[in-house]
């Protein structure tokens, strides 16, 4: 399955033209417009931006995403836009019906007014034809092609997410190893510094401290410390997180959340190393799987 990212944009348009008479030909067409813009969330929060013509399709169209999207800020945007027919509109006889009977009820209460003209019939015939778009037709199937584009669009940026998530395991993987060799060298350096200690202080005795108590008392703080800096549990560990991003990177679907779990667990991880950290060398090692880290839990707060 592919890995999809919560970050993507999608836009589409449907032209149509208005429907009802037989004189379609005249009639003032319309431009529907949706666009869908998809940010990272926690959970799958929609809203809508819908003009009143379009407010009856917000349930469907919240079921259609609800369908194919699970994690995101996603926002749906619809736009229409009717362009006026070039030629003179024809009033039907049931509009010039209307029109009368409403122009004898204003007369009959205001007897000086100006009765309708023709340039009046021609622009209210041109508005009721304006308003009589019907977009159930379209709504849904432009939805569908604009939802479909989005998820490609998810799907190539999870791509990429996914590309970059394993090249830093990789160069995760690099820098473990670099410090496993680096933990017995320290042991022993600091034993024989150890040793080299308690001999000057034997030096400074009066002889009452028998040498071998003081090599033993030597010996014991040597592995003391050798406990303290072992950070070979903590490397086992953080192999065994890296093993486990990448199988579910590898094998894709819902892993925004499981992934977020494991790179926490990295940090804890390296915090850790670093604490226990007794050379130059292998601080350098835990920023910088601290800096790979942090690069990775910031693109995984994208992964749906």
């Amino acid at each position: 399955m592919p890995v999809y990212s919560m970050t993507g944009y999608a836009s589409a348009q449907n032209n149509t033209s208005a429907a009802g008479t037989e004189n379609d030909s005249k009639l003032p067409s319309g431009q529907l417009g949706l666009e869908i813009r998809s940010v990272n969330s926690r959970f799958l929060d929609l809203s809508f931006r819908l003009p009143e013509d379009l407010r009856q399709f917000e349930p469907a169209l919240r079921d259609l995403l609800q369908t194919r999207l699970k994690r995101g800020k996603v926002e749906l945007r619809a736009s229409v836009e009717i362009t006026a027919a070039t030629s003179v509109a024809d009033p039907t006889p049931r509009l010039l019906q209307r029109l009368n009977a409403v122009q004898d009820s204003v007369k009959a209460w205001l007897p000086t007014a100006a009765p309708l003209s023709v340039a009046d019939v021609i622009r209210l015939c041109a508005a009721e034809q304006t308003g009589i778009h019907d977009w159930s037709a379209a709504v849904l199937p432009l939805a569908d092609t604009v939802l479909k584009a989005l998820l490609d669009a998810r799907e190539r940026e999870g791509a990429r997410l996914s590309a970059m998530l394993l090249d830093h395991i990789a160069q995760l993987r690099v820098l473990a190893q670099q410090a496993i060799p680096l933990i017995p060298q320290l042991v022993e350096q600091n034993r024989q510094r150890f040793l080299m200690r308690w001999k000057d202080a034997m030096a400074l005795t009066d002889g009452t401290t028998l040498p071998e108590a003081a090599q033993d008392r030597a010996l014991t703080e040597a592995t003391a410390f050798a406990i303290r800096i072992d950070v070979a549990e903590e490397i086992t560990r953080l192999g065994s997180h890296l093993d486990e991003l990448e199988r579910l990177i590898k094998k894709g679907g819902e892993i925004g959340k499981r992934l977020d779990f494991l790179i926490q667990e990295l940090h804890r991880e390296a915090n850790t190393l670093g604490s226990k950290s007794a050379a130059l060398e292998l601080t350098h090692i835990s920023v910088d799987m601290k800096v790979l880290v942090e690069q990775m839990r910031e693109q995984v707060q994208n992964i749906e």
